[in-house]
């Protein structure tokens, strides 16, 4: 038999996994010292109660006969589609309901959807990016080439009309810099990707965080059902990391090579995917409902704040920064020099607080450091106030 040897090259730690033996190593030789983690991007809050009390209904109605559901469509429930094209429609972004595909997070589909695209194509991804764009389509073997994203053009490239590539990452806001996208710029990836005959996979994972008169979706940009698919999640809109439950959008529309994606998608889900639990279904349904929204919008005022926090005390120490304000992430530039592992250790060793090493997205991140805003408060002010002890 033969193996898939493109496994061989990617890195053989996912970055949070190193992250985490750093840290359990540490407080294992240190156990009386309280480490602040503001590394990871999962979220603290609970649940909100609108989306408890339907999955609670829900799992009554699966303990009677009359109620019960087995299989479920493996697109998604209508009555979930319908509330996310719902929500799409109060932003004048107008889909199909076939056009909306319900699953079990961002990260899967973003991988999953690969499957669509033969190996013979290339692949444009930022510098820095969130590893799972780059180690997926290391696995498949398919070529990578890689746009500067950097501190002069405040990690936002542009494209070059010098690279040719068949199949673009976007995310915005982004995962790991904080940076979000006006119209212009995505405007440019657009006509861009549409004279290349390419297709942009649309990460929105971290729509729910603009506050400024950005785009949410890319379908906000005209021409983008010709050439974009997008990815969103209920992970860091209503808290469903440990949940579960996310979505893709393939436009009706879009088609390469005389095939139309957007059935291939249909195919591809109805031959690999089950579906997502009905229970979680209702309780993603329920974050659209007036209360569920009112609940949401709490949690994300929460997590905005922390995010003022950090990027307020940036400001203080004079530390370059992205992000903060349209997105949880602050993304600054490692002071004194430092590269970012570095800053890692020195971080964690002096001030007992943990973020995440830029590098672990890239060689453009080898001088940066993520902090992220989903942490609790009392440790997010407690952790300003010992990194601006360390750095003042």
């Amino acid at each position: 038999m033969k193996m898939n040897h493109n496994f061989s090259n990617i890195a053989q730690s996912y970055l949070f996994s190193t992250i985490a033996k750093k840290v359990a190593d540490y407080t294992a030789a240190n156990p009386d010292k309280k480490v602040i983690r503001l590394g990871i991007g999962d979220v603290t809050l609970p649940l909100p109660q609108a989306a408890i009390d339907a999955m609670h209904a829900a799992v009554e109605e699966q303990g009677k006969s009359a109620s019960f559901r087995g299989y479920g469509p493996e697109q998604g429930y209508d009555f979930l589609k319908e509330s996310i094209q719902a929500y799409y429609a109060t932003r004048n972004t107008s889909l199909e309901l076939d056009e909306i595909f319900v699953s079990d997070g961002a990260k899967s589909d973003v991988g999953n959807i690969l499957d669509l695209f033969d190996q013979d194509n290339v692949v444009l991804v930022p510098d820095p990016v969130y590893p799972v764009y780059v180690d997926t389509n290391v696995m498949a073997g398919r070529k990578i080439v890689y746009m500067n994203a950097n501190e002069s053009n405040g990690f936002l490239p542009l494209p070059d009309p010098a690279v040719k590539a068949d199949i673009i990452y976007l995310c915005s806001p982004n995962n790991p810099t904080g940076a979000a996208y006006d119209r212009a710029g995505l405007k440019a990836w657009v006509d861009y990707a549409l004279a290349n005959d390419a297709v942009i996979l649309y990460d929105a994972a971290y729509e729910c965080f603009v506050s400024e008169d950005l785009p949410r979706s890319i379908y906000e940009i005209e021409g983008a059902k010709g050439c974009a698919i997008e990815f969103c999640s209920f992970s860091k809109t209503a808290g469903f990391t440990g949940t579960r439950c996310g979505y893709t959008i393939v436009p009706l529309q879009l088609e390469r090579e005389g095939m139309n994606l957007n059935k291939m998608w249909l195919r591809r889900q109805t031959t690999k995917f089950n579906g997502v639990a009905y229970i979680v279904q209702r309780g993603a349904a329920a974050v659209f409902t007036e209360e569920g929204i009112r609940q949401v919008q709490q949690n994300l005022d929460y997590y905005r704040e922390n995010a003022r926090i950090l990027a307020e005390a940036m400001d203080e120490l004079g530390i370059w920064y992205t992000g903060g304000k349209n997105s949880p992430y602050i993304w600054l530039k490692c002071p004194n020099g430092m590269e970012s592992w570095e800053f890692f250790d020195y971080l964690l060793e002096n001030a007992n607080v943990v973020g995440t090493p830029g590098a672990g997205f890239g060689e453009n991140g080898k001088n940066f450091f993520r902090l992220t805003a989903f942490g609790d408060r009392d440790n997010t002010i407690e952790a300003v106030a010992r990194i601006k002890k360390l750095l003042s």
